[in-house]
């Protein structure tokens, strides 16, 4: 979020104070400010409690985001691994819900052509290819 934020100047945050909340499990877009994209996508993942609720709201994110590319006719997104960094959710059971609501939304037909997760370290990037080798 912050790593966003720096690179895409302080437009993103006015706009996003003019909009407002977003619940957990949603995701709202903003202009890309100085980023070379079109948009940004905030989604917002749970804080990790353990709870039966965090999957859910997890995938929800995820879910959410996708279809709000798919509405802003998007044909590329790109994911950090929701949830995992400051908010505690642990990479070895968020890893197969990202994965899962890609794979899902792009089976069920999309004008998205590539979904990408960027990643933290490599130990993080062989927790994805391992829960993309089981989707």
């Amino acid at each position: 979020d912050g790593a966003i934020h720096r690179a895409g100047g302080p437009s993103i945050i006015a706009e996003c104070r003019t909009i407002g909340g977003c619940p957990t499990g949603s995701a709202v877009a903003t202009s890309a400010g100085a980023l070379p994209a079109r948009h940004v996508i905030h989604a917002v993942a749970p804080i990790y409690r353990g709870a039966a609720t965090d999957a859910e709201l997890l995938k929800s994110a995820y879910a959410t985001s996708l279809l709000l590319a798919e509405s802003l006719q998007a044909r590329s997104i790109s994911f950090p691994s929701l949830g995992t960094g400051a908010y505690g959710y642990p990479i070895r059971q968020a890893a197969p819900i990202a994965i899962g609501a890609a794979v899902g939304h792009l089976r069920r037909g999309s004008q998205l052509e590539r979904v990408t997760f960027v990643l933290f370290s490599d130990a993080d990037l062989a927790i994805y290819e391992e829960a993309l080798a089981l989707a």
